[in-house]
């Protein structure tokens, strides 16, 4: 899996804005699509930018009204365009309960609507790269989750393996696998001999709504990207504890404390303006951007530089809807 970015197609708190739509966040993994939440109007922000793309799976933070309420849209017009492969859909305990609930304005679905409980530190392993919800302070069944790629192998030394009596071809693929060979001179030559240290995979944490936790700061150790919420300014900072959200400064002393690459800031409250919550949490850790919708973040492979933030990068990547 090479390709790791983001797409932010909501970034608002729990009311839309002209400008900023209700939270939902689009991770693309390899050839796979992850939905993170899907507030009202989610579809619609899809064909803004990137079209309606067919989701993967959807992994639901909370059952704020906010956080859901465009799957109902989503799951009628994928069926409307024909949609035929299963939907994936997981979250916290309450997630079929929640379906059942939704049944009457669902209706049925052309294709299968997959739900899936998870318990926290369930992992939900996809091809070359884990999908592991976490407990966060907003609520007793609310999550984060952490995109985790598999470590990939070291780099394979073909002058060494060569140096060493092994002919180029099939055995060089064995020793990369980890296999031993057998050298032209007769000699066996083992992997660790011609293959460097394993790379680390990338990491990407995204919090859903929550107060700063030290789950989190576990969660984020190192990561690539970590997307927390910014609800509040520092002058509000006793409304955020009391509600179970976040000041922008608070999010970026768990940032710089977790050594994270990059703070990308959402959850964003129409009481301040954008440029104020940047600040705040500048102040604290530079590494600091605040999306609009339709930004991306390119995560690179770690030898490749850091991640990017695009601003209006999914217009440019646009797939027309069916």
């Amino acid at each position: 899996m090479e390709l790791l970015d983001l797409t932010f197609l909501g970034t608002a708190g729990s009311a839309p804005t002209a400008r900023r739509g209700l939270p939902a966040t689009l991770v693309r993994c390899g050839g796979d699509r992850l939905l993170f939440d899907c507030g009202e109007g989610t579809q619609r922000q899809m064909i803004r930018s990137v079209g309606l793309v067919p989701v993967d799976c959807v992994f639901v933070t909370h059952f704020h009204v906010d956080h859901f309420l465009g799957l109902p849209g989503l799951l009628k017009t994928y069926g409307l365009v024909g949609r035929t492969e299963p939907l994936r859909l997981y979250g916290p305990p309450g997630l079929r309960q929640l379906f059942g609930d939704l049944h009457p304005v669902i209706g049925r679905t052309a294709f299968d609507v997959v739900l899936t409980e998870l318990e926290p530190h369930e992992s939900v392993d996809r091809d070359g790269y884990r999908v592991e919800p976490y407990a966060v302070e907003h609520g007793p069944r609310a999550y984060g989750y952490v995109v985790a790629e598999a470590d990939r192998p070291g780099r394979f030394d073909a002058d060494a393996a060569a140096a060493l009596g092994v002919a180029e071809g099939p055995d060089f693929g064995r020793l990369q696998r980890g296999e031993a060979v057998t050298g032209t001179d007769g000699a066996e030559v083992h992997a660790e001999q011609v293959v460097g240290e394993a790379r680390r995979g990338r990491k990407l944490v995204l919090t859903g709504d929550t107060a700063p936790c030290e789950l989190t700061r576990l969660a984020a150790w190192e990561a690539d990207v970590l997307v927390h919420e910014a609800t509040f300014a520092e002058e509000d900072a006793a409304r955020a504890r009391e509600t179970g959200h976040s000041t922008a400064r608070a999010a970026a002393e768990l940032a710089a404390s977790a050594t994270v690459l990059l703070l990308a800031l959402t959850h964003l409250s129409q009481r301040y303006p954008p440029t104020l919550i940047e600040e705040e949490a500048r102040a604290l850790f530079a590494d600091t951007v605040v999306p609009r919708d339709f930004d991306t973040i390119e995560v690179p492979l770690p030898e490749r530089g850091p991640p990017k933030h695009v601003h209006g990068g999914a217009r440019e990547r646009t797939t027309p809807a069916s």
